[in-house]
């Protein structure tokens, strides 16, 4: 796995981590329980990670193609239906332009790579 994708994971997860935890103490969760669940969620991911190299180490190049064909456009249909309205809404006409630099940094993190 490459550095590029580990970056990239880290910094898209972190703006709707924060905006989900600031929304749940707003709405009377307790710190402690939004510690606890983004645990679960860390510990759950991890496993089902290593499930999932565990079951497709030996898979054809077609079936990985397949499988992150599938995840990516579950990222870009949440993306189109969910973090960019909000997004837009919230910051205006800027928010293109800091998708179009990240996907440039993200291009350049994976040239460098």
């Amino acid at each position: 796995m490459g550095a590029a994708y580990l970056i990239a994971v880290f910094i898209s997860n972190l703006p709707e981590s924060i905006s989900s935890t600031s929304g749940l103490v707003a709405s009377g969760w307790k710190k402690a329980r939004v510690l606890r669940m983004w645990i679960a969620i860390a510990l759950v991911s991890g496993l089902a990670s290593l499930a999932g190299y565990a079951v497709f180490q030996h898979s054809s190049l077609d079936v990985v193609a397949f499988v992150l064909a599938f995840a990516a456009g579950a990222i870009l249909t949440m993306l189109a239906n969910t973090m960019m309205p909000e997004a837009y809404d919230d910051g205006g006409k800027w928010v293109g332009v800091a998708t179009t630099i990240g996907f440039a940094v993200a291009f350049t993190i994976h040239v460098l790579d």
